[in-house]
């Protein structure tokens, strides 16, 4: 992170920190020249090419239930969430919460 030059500097380490206070057990590594996090297996990927909003891929994301529709996309592999700014990601906190827990709930089952 200190060596990121990003417009969404800021966001990408809010939403960091947002997927890391999930579960002290998840883990966090570089993938793609991002942060990606890891639970028994890949949980979520930065996308940081894109430079107007935040950008997450939801590995597998496809098995998730998304009942607020903030996953996007229609990928056989994955699903997408976006954060255009500050205020969007408070607005999205809990979404992204409730779908990391149930993501490490389908990897512990």
């Amino acid at each position: 992170m200190e060596q990121l030059e990003h417009p969404l500097k800021a966001e990408v380490q809010a939403v960091r920190e947002i997927i890391l206070g999930v579960d002290k057990n998840i883990t966090e590594e570089i993938k793609w020249k991002a942060p990606s996090f890891s639970y028994k297996g890949y949980l979520v990927t930065f996308n940081l090419w894109a430079r107007e909003r935040v950008h997450l891929v939801f590995h597998n994301g496809v098995i998730l239930n998304d009942g607020n529709n903030l996953l996007e996309g229609d990928y056989p592999d994955r699903r997408m969430m976006y954060f255009s700014d500050m205020e969007d990601i408070k607005s999205k906190r809990a979404v992204l919460e409730g779908l990391v827990r149930q993501w490490i709930a389908l990897m512990d089952k």
